[in-house]
């Protein structure tokens, strides 16, 4: 059976090799690039089931590289970024990052990371629901294929903006607060920046009322709780 290939990008390569190490270690095949450039040049012509992407990374930094690969691609992207670097972390989220992970950071979080997130890309389970299509007025959403439509028009979701519609939308009219979406869907137990989920909720927003207005409003803010997915009758 084929192994499962992860690019690591960062400068460091005492960084890359401990990381490299982990993955390794669980079974994953693993390739490196220590800049910006080559890391695109790999994630464009290469085919990559996830990619751990450094922020701060000379030449091309991490933000333009992440940018650059959502414009061909949604192969999930994990960020490294430095502590307190809220303001980068918030716009790699923008730009299509689908988590991160705080510099120091533990491997074995990371590997954690990188499996949850392989899972719910690669065979993801909603709960015990046996229903396989979502199916609202105008919008369809297909869970084992990963393949949302709008009017009959394809909508390119990143992983986690995927996972995040299909969570909310199961449930209908229920209110979720954001420590609950961080929990469910980035499996954050004990901490999680909880701007995450509101960068997510404005970017699936926006790609949803690209294509109707009206379905985008099937995303609703709950002032001073959090979101929930209603469909007006």
């Amino acid at each position: 059976m084929a192994q499962t290939r992860i690019l690591v990008v960062d400068d460091e390569e005492r960084i890359r090799r401990l990381v490299r190490m982990y993955l390794e270690r669980n079974g994953f095949d693993v390739d490196e690039a220590a800049d910006g450039k080559e890391a695109l040049n790999k994630a464009l012509n290469q085919g990559y089931a996830l990619i751990i992407l450094d922020l701060m990374l000379p030449g091309m930094d991490g933000r333009d590289v992440c940018a650059q690969i959502r414009q061909h691609s949604n192969v999930p992207i994990v960020m490294l970024t430095a502590a307190g670097d809220e303001a980068n972390r918030v716009h790699g989220f923008e730009l299509g990052a689908d988590d991160y992970v705080v510099k120091p950071f533990s491997p074995r979080e990371l590997v954690l990371r990188v499996k949850a997130m392989l899972k719910r890309t690669g065979e993801m389970e909603y709960g015990r629901t046996a229903v396989q299509t979502l199916t609202f007025p105008g919008l369809e959403i297909q869970i084992d294929a990963r393949r949302v439509e709008v009017n009959g028009q394809e909508v390119s979701l990143t992983p986690k903006e995927f996972d995040l519609l299909v969570y909310m939308a199961q449930r209908p009219d229920k209110v979720f607060s954001r420590e609950e979406l961080l929990r469910d869907v980035w499996n954050y137990q004990f901490f999680g920046d909880q701007r995450t989920v509101d960068t997510h909720i404005k970017r699936l927003r926006e790609k949803l009322g690209q294509a109707s207005p009206e379905v985008s409003r099937y995303i609703v803010t709950v002032w001073g709780v959090g979101y929930k997915f209603e469909v007006a009758l």
